[in-house]
């Protein structure tokens, strides 16, 4: 009997406060308990794609773009990203926003995000809430985050979306399916 050996993937992030980089550990966690062979790193501290069969990357969203490092990293590694299995996602305020208005803003995807993913045609792209704190953030962007139906402050991740996108991940590279421990870490 042959077995097929478990896809290697190399799970890579840039944050900015840490949402993106628990984001990161909980598909990395993830795909390890489904069978991968799955490396967790900074995207500044990524390792040789080479022989890396799927790429999982993840940025945090300032400005309306990824960061500067994740942009970076996906320009200077375009060519090897493009003949790679790739999921994106990225970490910002747009999932956690409610009404009408801000949940058609929070669909929207930023132009330059949008660049990237006609770029490198990803498997999947997916923008998650992270965790967003009322303390040092401006009375005008308080405002407009309230505008565009903000409700709270605080840890707005959705763990359950994160756990079915982290599946989604598993099942296109065949993994086994693991037992479900948690929907948190």
């Amino acid at each position: 009997m042959t077995t097929t050996p478990s896809p290697r993937v190399a799970v890579l992030y840039a944050t900015a406060q840490g949402s993106t980089r628990d984001l990161a550990e909980f598909v990395w966690d993830d795909l390890v308990a489904r069978g991968a062979r799955a490396t967790l790193h900074d995207i500044e501290h990524a390792p040789d794609l080479s022989g890396i069969d799927a790429v999982v990357i993840g940025s945090a969203i300032h400005n309306m773009d990824l960061l500067p490092e994740a942009s970076a990293y996906l320009r200077h590694n375009r060519d090897t990203l493009m003949d790679t299995d790739i999921w994106l996602f990225s970490v910002g305020l747009g999932p956690a926003l409610r009404g009408p208005i801000g949940r058609w803003v929070g669909r929207q995807v930023p132009p330059k995000i949008a660049a990237a993913i006609r770029m490198l045609r990803p498997r999947d792209y997916t923008a998650f809430a992270g965790h967003y704190e009322r303390e040092g953030v401006s009375w005008r962007a308080r405002t407009m985050y309230r505008m565009l139906g903000g409700a709270r402050y605080g840890d707005l991740r959705d763990w359950r979306a994160v756990r079915e996108w982290s599946t989604g991940i598993g099942d296109a590279l065949m993994l086994e399916r693991a037992p479900v421990s948690a929907v948190h870490p």
